[in-house]
């Protein structure tokens, strides 16, 4: 057994196990870690935990060497500032190369003895003769990682429409699959303007949120089903599974919102009834 803390290397590296080596560094905290080749650093994403040997994934486990101290952010500081220089270089050999890419960002591993540059592209792009111009500029490993659109918009950051920070963009581990059946089981309208995030896909909030509005919908009846109760009677147009309400269209053509939880179980039985 392992105790661990889970890391995301750098600002967009992945999630990755790191034995704590007795350390008890606080959620949101940087660390500074055993990388490939050197030191690299990290922001902490949960607590320490227990694993099972079988549970780790990249043998053999790396560690925490220590808490960033003072002289580490600074560093991590005048790292991130010279990576607008990197950027402009490497904008202007991808010209050169006359590559089909987008530079999207860079960053500098801690020591600064690896350099990536994440891009985005339509196919598979061969960069080799890029890699060695930019080695020998900046007499460093280089990786060029090609990323998908909702990793550009985590990268570039923004607004979603619900007025808050992206959650890519700062609490989001790892992407998840989201499917259009989400949306159908939320009572979303399925319009792609209405929910796709920034990036053009579908947000991924309807997958995190799913198994919440799966709880709250157990009991809840269906949109076209009818109902009869001691004082309303018609076709259920809306359900509403965050305020516990349907919406009910009478034979008159009146709209009427009920609390569920407020129609009683004989009532509810008469849902689908002709």
């Amino acid at each position: 057994m392992y105790e661990v803390i889970q890391v995301r290397l750098r600002e967009a590296g992945k999630v990755s196990y790191f034995s704590t080596s007795g350390l008890r560094p606080a959620v949101d905290s940087c660390v500074i870690v055993q990388a490939d080749r050197g030191l690299d650093y990290g922001l902490v994403v949960s607590d320490p935990e227990i694993i099972l040997d079988a549970e780790v994934v990249e043998e053999p486990l790396r560690k925490i060497i220590r808490e960033a101290t003072p002289q580490d952010l600074a560093q991590i500081e005048k790292n991130k500032k010279k990576v607008k220089e990197i950027i402009g270089t490497c904008g202007q050999k991808i010209k050169e190369h006359k590559l089909p890419m987008k530079l999207i960002d860079a960053e500098y591993s801690f020591d600064r003895s690896r350099v990536v540059f994440y891009f985005t592209a339509e196919g598979r792009v061969d960069f080799r003769e890029l890699i060695k111009d930019l080695a020998a500029i900046f007499k460093a490993r280089i990786e060029l990682k090609q990323i998908g659109v909702r990793d550009e918009a985590r990268f570039l950051g923004g607004f979603g429409p619900c007025g808050r920070v992206l959650c890519c963009a700062s609490f989001l581990k790892d992407f998840d699959a989201v499917t259009i059946k989400m949306a159908k089981e939320q009572n979303l309208p399925l319009n792609p303007t209405k929910i796709s995030g920034l990036c053009g896909r579908l947000m991924c909030c309807l997958s995190y949120e799913h198994e919440c509005y799966k709880e709250l919908m157990k009991d809840m009846p269906h949109v076209g089903e009818k109902i009869k109760t001691k004082d309303v009677k018609g076709k259920i147009i809306n359900v509403n599974a965050i305020k516990r309400t349907i919406t009910i269209e009478t034979e008159d053509g009146r709209q009427v919102e009920v609390l569920w939880d407020s129609i009683s179980l004989k009532e509810r039985k008469t849902v689908g009834e002709k």
